[in-house]
């Protein structure tokens, strides 16, 4: 064996004198990530923006809570939201919340988890309703600092419904009526309807078929007082970046006291 066998891996000179030929390789780089962008994003090219300090949630399709929904449904999983709002919660790059509600509703208890958690955050929050933010949803569109809903929204405010068995004695439906003051009761107070104007809306006749309660539309869902304002994104982001200047001087003042 001579000894500078497997010692050195041989130069290619000519490769290195001509690095056109690197280009196929780079290309195929390039065309895998447009392959990817469209896969997952549907689109060729997404804007490149600096890190931001505000936290964009989504609330999209029927909330999921303890029972597995079928594999067709748009679901969002409130196990996998809550991690999100602890996290934004904990970090202090994240100055703001913002949250975008399309969703028809879902589980009861895990709505209003969601909405306690939303409520509870020190940080601004701004919610956005788009499309719709119905049943369970109504809790969650207003349990932010600030809630916006765009012209063309709607919001469908209901009794409780229960779906499969259900035991036919006073307990249930005693069990049923608390858990109804648990919805009233928390609009109600992150809101600036009343409670009497808020069980009207859900008990009332003849809105919607073949159900009792009401179907509310972008500026009714503000003059009734479920939503603070009607606009779109843009004023949800600019409404957000006040709350944070505000909570900012607020913090600033403490300190000087």
């Amino acid at each position: 064996m001579r000894p500078f066998d497997n010692q050195y891996e041989p130069i290619d000179y000519q490769h290195q004198q001509n690095p056109e030929k690197q280009a196929p390789e780079k290309e195929k780089t390039e065309k895998d990530g447009i392959v990817d962008k469209i896969n997952q994003l549907g689109q060729t090219n997404i804007p490149q923006m600096e890190q931001s300090n505000i936290h964009v949630l989504t609330i999209i399709g029927q909330i999921e809570g303890h029972m597995q929904l079928p594999p067709q449904n748009k679901t969002t999983k409130y196990e996998h939201v809550i991690p999100q709002l602890v996290a934004a919660e904990q970090n202090p790059k994240i100055e703001g919340l913002l949250l975008i509600l399309n969703t028809v509703g879902g589980d009861v208890e895990a709505g209003l988890a969601l909405a306690e958690m939303i409520a509870s955050m020190s940080k601004p929050t701004v919610t956005l309703v788009l499309g719709g933010g119905h049943s369970i949803g109504v809790p969650i569109a207003v349990a932010g600092t600030h809630s916006f809903i765009a012209e063309s929204a709607t919001m469908t405010i209901h009794p409780i419904r229960l779906t499969g068995l259900v035991i036919g004695v006073p307990q249930s439906f005693e069990y049923l009526d608390k858990m109804q003051d648990r919805v009233i009761g928390f609009v109600t107070k992150n809101s600036n309807i009343t409670e009497e104007g808020f069980k009207d809306l859900m008990l009332s006749k003849g809105n919607l078929t073949r159900d009792i309660g009401t179907n509310v539309i972008g500026i009714d869902a503000v003059h009734e007082g479920i939503i603070n304002e009607v606009g779109g994104l843009g004023h949800a982001i600019k409404k957000l970046n006040e709350l944070i200047e505000e909570g900012k001087k607020n913090h600033q003042k403490d300190v000087i006291q």
